[in-house]
């Protein structure tokens, strides 16, 4: 099969282009070209990469001509320099749906968020809610993939966290009540997409994407401290102070300590879906269980934050703009 891969060269997009690969299928990758944190993934056999943003529809259309399917993994969790979560979210699926259904499409994969809905008084949430209708009005054949957090190598996750330590002789947890969290590896998110995509499975089908093990957000935080060999001073702080923290870094770092969005995510926990959908069947849940080898394998490099993570020191060879709730 023929594949685009909205989003390719982004951390979920470059697993599922790689689970693809392994099958022999043939692949299109679609981003606009910043992300350079795995250039390998345009090196798969079958591979081609096309430099497109999602505002061009006649790209898009000449993209996914001969695809079978397009994942749309595209996405952002903060809004820059006019990439609003209206025009990349909302604006950028309705594009990418409608260049698919003209170039003769069947099926389109959406990652979604676990807890997109609408009218909770997030952009992030609200504008991942209306994608997802997007997709489901299309007329195509769908899968929505509503996951929580993806974790694995090169995340946002276990990169961040890993540089906090190495940085930070403290850190603050979100809010004084431990939510609960269900932390999917991205090989099993990759895994699912695949079946998806070529092999008819979740056809016209929304589902809440879990891992198979549930534990508090400290918990999660401790253990991935413990594999790193750092012990900071844990403790809560309040929700606002993480809102004013994420307003603050959103504007200084190019991919943000915490974005404000990502604050309510963490905020309400995540580990089911809201609005609640189906789950999914036993033969393609989530396996990998957060366990310390998992978190080994998705280690960066030991390092520190320093001034290549700011928006005043421009590389942009280092921009990485996809997010580890996708998305997310």
């Amino acid at each position: 099969m023929k594949i685009a891969i909205t989003g390719g060269t982004g951390f979920v997009g470059r697993n599922i282009a790689r689970a693809l690969a392994s099958d022999g299928h043939e692949i299109v990758l679609l981003a606009r070209g910043h992300d350079q944190t795995d250039p390998t993934v345009r090196a798969l056999p079958n591979t081609s990469f096309r430099a497109i943003r999602l505002g061009n529809t006649d790209e898009l259309q000449q993209a996914f001509a001969g695809c079978d399917a397009v994942a749309h993994c595209a996405g952002i969790n903060r809004e820059i320099k006019g990439e609003t979560y209206q025009k990349v979210h909302v604006e950028g699926t309705r594009n990418v749906t409608n260049a698919a259904r003209h170039a003769g499409v069947k099926k389109i994969l959406q990652i979604s968020f676990l807890r997109a809905r609408p009218n909770c008084g997030s952009g992030y949430h609200e504008s991942k809610w209306q994608a997802e209708e997007i997709v489901r009005s299309s007329g195509l054949d769908y899968a929505v993939l509503k996951c929580g957090v993806i974790y694995g190598k090169g995340d946002h996750m276990l990169d961040h966290l890993s540089h906090a330590f190495h940085t930070f002789p403290v850190f603050a947890f979100v809010g004084f009540t431990d939510k609960p969290i269900r932390p999917n590896a991205v090989e099993d998110v990759a895994r699912l997409a695949k079946a998806a995509l070529t092999e008819g499975a979740l056809s016209r089908k929304t589902v809440a994407v879990v891992g198979p093990e549930q534990l508090t957000l400290c918990e999660a935080v401790r253990r991935v401290a413990g594999v790193v060999g750092r012990r900071p001073l844990m403790f809560p702080l309040p929700l606002w102070f993480h809102y004013a923290l994420g307003w603050c870094v959103e504007r200084i770092m190019k991919v943000p300590l915490i974005s404000v969005a990502q604050v309510q995510m963490l905020g309400e926990g995540l580990v089911e879906a809201a609005p609640a959908c189906e789950l999914l069947p036993p033969e393609l849940a989530p396996r990998l269980r957060f366990t310390e080898e998992q978190i080994r394998r998705g280690l960066p490099a030991p390092g520190r934050f320093g001034l290549r993570d700011l928006r005043c020191c421009h590389r942009p060879a280092h921009i990485r703009h996809n997010v580890f709730f996708e998305l997310p």
